[in-house]
């Protein structure tokens, strides 16, 4: 929620809309198996519910925004959406996550910060917890 304030509040300094973008992750299809994902899938429904309560308590007329959901990869769904929709800044939290986890899980803002074409801000947990 402090990531998503912090967005808030740029976005109202610089008159800027605000897209809430959730990713559903789901694995890479393989070029053996592919995963089919149906249209409009249960998880998708419900993080649209949870991100429109949150939109409507947070942001409901204080700014323009737009709630954004999708199933994929994280990285590259969060980096295509911001070219679609041409952001100047993507502001996410960070699991960070250290040492082996990291190793196995990777860091998807790592991998958003290297490939977004606008910058990207993020905030780890500890600031995060202590942030207005």
């Amino acid at each position: 929620m402090a990531a998503l304030d912090l967005a808030r509040d740029l976005a109202i300094a610089n008159a800027a809309k605000l897209y809430l973008l959730h990713v559903a992750a789901i694995p890479p299809a393989d070029m053996d198996s592919p995963v089919p994902i149906p249209e409009n899938p249960r998880w998708e429904r419900e993080a649209r519910v949870k991100l429109d309560q949150i939109g409507h308590d947070r942001l409901e007329g204080k700014l323009p925004y737009e709630v954004l959901i999708e199933s994929g990869i994280a990285q590259d769904v969060v980096t295509r959406i911001a070219r679609e929709v041409d952001v100047d800044l993507i502001v996410m939290a960070t699991h960070a996550r250290r040492g082996l986890k990291r190793l196995v899980l990777g860091s998807v803002a790592e991998a958003i910060a290297h490939a977004a074409t606008c910058a990207v801000l993020t905030l780890k947990p500890a600031v995060a917890a202590h942030a207005p």
